[in-house]
């Protein structure tokens, strides 16, 4: 009879603990879950960061900020914040405006959303007309680039850029992607509108930015389309993006 109660006793005592055991493990989890979702929701109670760009750096600890709306202000840097330079994308709080973090971003323009790059097969056969405009286009455009000693051997500096103007659907286009083609060239298209930025200064840079891909892959030729988006009369401008480009 003790032999049998003691091993009744062991079983109840054993079952227990791997019960207490497997709740512990329970409880473990649960605590490891509640603290996950607190995180969680202190992400979401914690306000939003500032995109800023560091102007000019004032000593070791402070900065010259610009915030999206082109405000400047004059901010405290965190020390856990490191090797900045003008130029750079840093995060902000939005209370105090101190610089929290670096961004590892340019404030370049990724200039091949606003282009369109190619390397055209349009050749001066598949052109029907504009006979007079081609002829004017191969020695001004095309002969230059296929024969630049013959300008420099006599002393003829050739234009860096023509002016097509017609109707919409009259070959304009056409004709710059056969000169491209015909020098092997790469051809840049860009839509005059697309060159009218926000705020000073990004019009420009995007300009700029454009010439540098042109460069890049020279020779190139460079297509403004709807250009009369920029060239337009004084009085209708209204825009001091319009005015800057």
């Amino acid at each position: 009879m003790k032999a049998n109660g003691k091993n009744i006793l062991d079983s109840v005592i054993y079952r227990y603990t791997a019960d207490s055991n497997q709740l512990e493990d329970e409880n473990r989890v649960l605590k490891e879950t509640v603290n996950n979702l607190k995180a969680e929701l202190d992400k979401f109670k914690s306000p939003p960061l500032m995109v800023c760009e560091v102007r000019e750096l004032v000593g070791n600890d402070c900065a010259i900020i610009r915030i999206p709306n082109g405000n400047q202000f004059y901010v405290k840097i965190s020390s856990e914040c490191t090797k900045l330079k003008p130029g750079d994308m840093v995060l902000a709080e939005q209370k105090n405006l101190t610089i929290l973090e670096k961004l590892d971003i340019s404030r370049k323009f990724n200039v091949e959303k606003f282009v369109i790059i190619e390397k055209p097969t349009v050749t001066w056969e598949d052109i029907g007309g504009l006979q007079q405009q081609a002829r004017e286009i191969k020695e001004v455009v095309e002969l230059p680039l296929l024969k630049p000693a013959l300008f420099k051997k006599v002393g003829i500096v050739p234009p860096k850029g023509i002016l097509l103007y017609g109707p919409p659907g009259t070959g304009k286009t056409l004709l710059a992607k056969a000169v491209a083609a015909s020098t092997n060239s790469t051809f840049i298209e860009i839509v005059g509108s697309e060159l009218v930025q926000k705020f000073i200064g990004e019009g420009a840079k995007l300009v700029k930015e454009i010439f540098e891909l042109a460069r890049k892959k020279a020779p190139s030729i460079v297509f403004i389309d709807e250009i009369d988006a920029l060239a337009a009369k004084r009085m209708e401008i209204g825009t001091s993006g319009e005015r800057e480009v």
